[in-house]
């Protein structure tokens, strides 16, 4: 990445920064590779409190992920509801990728992929139907072991508006730069303290009363 050596500066303290802020951010452990699938597809455009009550909605409904496999579109939409408002979107998305999965495996599962090492394992994800670099960074971080640091629209805004990186770096050049600087240890602290500072509301300005 371009000025690297001053960006890298700036990560560095942001994470110091976020890390003395208030708010447990334990890492998060899927044993099934497609219930990260979900997850992150589920909760790429959405914040993380809009995500929970929507999968929320999804496991109240459907039997299980292979229920959820044969609905249609418009029933997945309707059961997230009119205050998800890319509901469509994820639905389709939510069928294409458990097909795939489907079609490849006969099976919804993905246990087999811990048995290909995390290379081959991304691949294979990468090839999936709707898997975009979000959510195979977060299946591979949260149920792979793998060092990723996914980002989502609203966290790559914040970096570039808060000019912690190149403005016009896309999202493979900022997570290698990220995943370089952050050990895989601290890897889903800084993921999950990063998306928390990006969808906080920012604090609006107080409004000066007219002189009369």
């Amino acid at each position: 990445m371009k000025d690297s050596k001053e960006y890298s500066k700036k990560i560095q303290k942001l994470y110091r920064s976020l890390k003395q802020k208030p708010g447990k951010h334990s890492p998060v452990a899927f044993d099934e590779p497609v219930d990260a699938l979900v997850f992150a597809i589920v909760s790429e455009n959405l914040t993380e409190s809009q995500a929970q009550a929507a999968m929320k909605k999804l496991k109240d409904y459907f039997v299980d992920w292979n229920d959820l496999r044969v609905a249609s579109v418009d029933e997945i939409a309707e059961v997230l509801g009119p205050d998800v408002e890319p509901a469509r979107s994820i639905a389709a998305t939510l069928v294409g990728t458990l097909n795939a999965v489907f079609d490849k495996h006969n099976m919804l599962g993905l246990q087999s992929l811990r048995k290909l090492g995390k290379r081959p394992a991304k691949l294979l994800l990468e090839k999936l139907g709707g898997a975009t670099p979000f959510v195979v960074d977060y299946c591979m971080l949260t149920s792979m072991q793998g060092h990723a640091i996914p980002l989502t629209p609203k966290m790559i805004e914040y970096l570039k508006t808060s000019q912690l990186i190149n403005a016009e770096a896309g999202y493979e050049e900022i997570e290698g730069f990220l995943a370089r600087l952050i050990s895989i240890k601290n890897a889903y602290e800084f993921y999950s303290l990063l998306r928390h500072e990006s969808e906080s509301p920012k604090k609006q300005p107080k409004k000066t009363k007219k002189k009369t």
